[in-house]
């Protein structure tokens, strides 16, 4: 694979980690990140959700839910979903303290208020490789079938990015052969590095 990729949600539990799931499968350079200030799960009530720290592991997260209350977990999902992830990397990390990762070619976001956060923060960093970044928001409900739907979507899209040889001279026509494709609307902006 020619491109590095990152998958940016909310919370880096749900719709980033299916699709990251789904592409380091297929062989991708992909990580994974949220943009909250913390990471929420729902909890007993909407106004109870189980809230943590970036930095803090899967592992740690699923034990403590699994002993709370196994079966409403369970039951919404939220305990395979957990499982998965920790198969995937060790815990969630957020979008705005990853600078030591390097940098990426493509970054998905599956949210409009996560694409703003991420073109911000990529506005407010220091620009010093001018190398350029692709941010696509493929809007995506945050549920488990939906996310699954929109991990296949991130990987079709990325398919598409990879068969070019140089997305900057493609992009308008990959969007637009994908929106005509899927009848979803992209929305997406180059940044830099």
């Amino acid at each position: 694979m020619k491109f590095r990729y990152a998958m940016v949600c909310s919370s880096n539990q749900n719709r980033s980690m299916e699709a990251h799931c789904l592409l380091k499968k297929q062989g991708f350079d992909v990580s994974s990140y949220g943009t909250g200030a913390h990471v929420k799960l729902p909890g007993p009530s909407l106004r109870e959700p189980n809230v943590y720290e970036f930095g803090t592991p899967y592992k740690h997260m699923f034990e403590d839910l699994r002993r709370k209350d196994p079966d409403l977990y369970k039951r919404n999902g939220i305990l395979p979903m957990l499982k998965r992830n920790l198969s995937v990397k060790l815990a969630p990390q957020r979008w705005q303290d990853n600078a030591a990762d390097g940098y990426f070619d493509i970054v998905f976001t599956f949210e409009e208020k996560v694409f703003d956060m991420v073109l911000e923060d990529l506005h407010n960093r220091d620009q010093v490789l001018l190398k350029s970044v692709l941010v696509i928001n493929l809007e995506v409900k945050d549920n488990h079938e939906e996310a699954a739907v929109g991990a296949r979507l991130a990987l079709d899209l990325c398919e598409q990015i990879e068969a070019v040889e140089s997305w900057e001279d493609s992009v308008d026509d990959i969007m637009i052969s994908f929106e005509n494709k899927h009848h979803r609307k992209l929305m997406y902006s180059i940044s830099f590095y």
